[in-house]
């Protein structure tokens, strides 16, 4: 990856320079078009810009947006970007306002400082579907397989960057939970009869709506509530969060903070190995903060 990306950032140098020629130009784009059907997000969203902006290339709105995507899929920040403001402004597309606020979010997410801003510009849909091409390719069943089939872990990261904005999550924190809970395996199931990436008991898979808590999106998308819920419940205290999410928020409660429970504190100090951030943002409408915060804030004060 490395030697591909000193090649493309070789041929940035290249077409900066004043006697820029027909060959080198072919020559470039030629690199890019190998790099992208290799599936270099950097090189897909370079070429996908050339394309909306018939930049050495025929204009070709569905070829851009199509690659835009596949890259955004993968979890770049520029290509969501970049994607966000093509639905913001109809290029090619349908102009929607929810598709573009979601693809904001997820890079603005990542630091993208421009398409924070633009955040202020859009109006956020809570229902809205993101383009078909941002999923997964499905995975097809097969007469050994009676349930759904391992997605290796390149899917799950690109469907926890697409799902987590949705819930306010970052999806550092999730892949964290997720590497901790499951290490990726859509399949896990533990004593307790936790299941899924999430490992979701089927207490919380009820209250959060999940039916199938196998399915790679499902269970995410219910791990990402239960957690934005604590994020809420605890004021964006991570270790807090982690603490809940491994036993209960009732025993964080219980014990005005992190339980004693071996397990928990080992689970807590994975988490914060994972996850550098000892706070996240929250949405304070979810839920009444916990009692135990106010005290907490006049410890920590």
């Amino acid at each position: 990856m490395k030697q591909l990306i000193d090649l493309l950032a070789a041929a940035v140098l290249l077409l900066s320079a004043t006697a820029l020629t027909a060959a080198d130009l072919d020559a470039y784009l030629a690199t890019l078009e190998t790099a992208a059907a290799r599936g270099d997000p950097v090189a897909r969203t370079e070429l996908a810009a050339r394309h909306e902006h018939a930049e050495g290339v025929p204009k070709d709105f569905p070829k851009a947006n199509r690659l835009y995507c596949l890259a955004a899929r993968q979890g770049y920040a520029e290509a969501q970007f970049k994607l966000g403001w093509v639905y913001a402004n109809g290029r090619g597309v349908a102009r929607d306002d929810g598709v573009a606020s979601a693809l904001f979010k997820m890079a603005a997410l990542q630091g993208h400082e421009h398409a924070a801003k633009l955040l202020l510009y859009v109006v956020e849909k809570p229902d809205t579907q993101l383009p078909s091409c941002m999923f997964p390719d499905p995975v097809v069943a097969t007469d050994e397989d009676s349930g759904a089939s391992p997605r290796d872990q390149t899917e799950i990261e690109q469907l926890v960057h697409r799902l987590a904005p949705q819930f306010a999550v970052d999806p550092n924190f999730a892949l964290a939970v997720i590497r901790v809970e499951s290490a990726f395996n859509p399949l896990a199931q533990s004593p307790k009869n936790a299941q899924g990436l999430m490992q979701l008991i089927p207490e919380t898979a009820a209250r959060f709506g999940v039916k199938q808590a196998f399915n790679p999106a499902e269970n995410i998308k219910g791990g990402l509530a239960y957690l934005r819920w604590l994020l809420a419940f605890f004021e964006g205290d991570v270790h807090l969060v982690a603490a809940a999410y491994n036993a209960g928020e009732r025993a964080v409660e219980k014990y005005r903070g992190i339980p004693p429970y071996p397990e928990t504190r080992s689970y807590v100090r994975k988490i914060a190995s994972l996850y550098k951030k000892i706070s996240h943002p929250y949405e304070s409408g979810i839920v009444e903060p916990s009692p135990i915060m106010i005290r907490i804030k006049r410890t920590q004060g």
